[in-house]
């Protein structure tokens, strides 16, 4: 009867551990299946910008100034299942602008099961000492969580879902009037989460997809406004942003 008993239990905890598996390996799967390309035309653009310096770096992807001058830095957290390099065009101009930036690489291109603290990715420029996170969509959930080591914080068509409100970080949010996923309701909804003298900014015409050029999204918005008219408005927003940043 014991020897019965305890077959049993060995087969309930082999068949356990093999659910786990099976979980585990359908959502590494998963999380490779339906990822999001870069658009091959802008990212030939960033390539071939000589203002710019690009690096494919273990931290991931760095962009800094040709001239070396830097003295501020962003860590950019892509959204789920996007190719880190859709961001490279949205963000060089701050690149050009003297800032250097990290677009991390999410594990399983899923930035929750990403666990890594800003320090794994600020290491790409030792030199630099004030840095600021931010991050599109899911990314932009994961830098509200790292942005208490940072000194500033940068929202891509995304929001909080932790409070931040109390904290003393320069926060600009930047969203969309036609996202189809983090709407304009959601953004409202979440904005006490945020510190009172947040930077918030809808861009008319902004879709989510508008914020990375990797095409269009399942759920999302139709766009009204150009690629390139998107690249201006959210380079500007991004230039005074860090510009005030500079100043403090």
């Amino acid at each position: 009867m014991q020897k019965k008993r305890r077959r049993v239990l060995k087969s309930i905890v082999w068949g356990l551990v093999a659910i786990v598996a099976l979980g585990a390996g359908g959502i590494v799967v998963w999380s490779q299946v339906g990822v999001m390309d870069a658009e091959p035309g802008p990212l030939a653009e960033v390539r071939a910008n000589s203002a710019i310096e690009v690096e494919d770096a273990a931290q991931g992807i760095v962009m800094t100034p040709a001239d070396g001058e830097s003295d501020l830095g962003l860590v950019f957290i892509p959204g789920a299942k996007v190719d880190p390099w859709a961001y490279a065009p949205i963000l060089q101009s701050l690149a050009e602008d003297g800032v250097t930036v990290v677009i991390t690489r999410p594990w399983l291109n899923l930035a929750f099961f990403d666990l890594r603290g800003l320090d794994a990715f600020t290491s790409a420029a030792p030199d630099i000492d004030d840095w600021a996170v931010g991050g599109h969509s899911l990314g932009g959930v994961r830098a509200c969580q790292l942005a208490k080591d940072a000194e500033a914080l940068v929202l891509f068509g995304s929001y909080c879902a932790g409070d931040v409100s109390a904290s003393d970080l320069r926060v600009l949010s930047i969203s969309g009037s036609e996202d189809g996923l983090s709407t304009p309701a959601k953004i409202d909804d979440a904005r006490d989460l945020l510190p009172a003298d947040a930077e918030m900014v809808e861009i008319d015409g902004a879709s989510h997809a508008s914020f990375g050029d990797y095409g269009p999204q399942s759920g999302d918005g139709t766009p009204t406004i150009s690629d390139e008219e998107m690249h201006a408005k959210v380079g500007e927003l991004l230039t005074g942003f860090f510009a005030e940043l500079r100043a403090e």
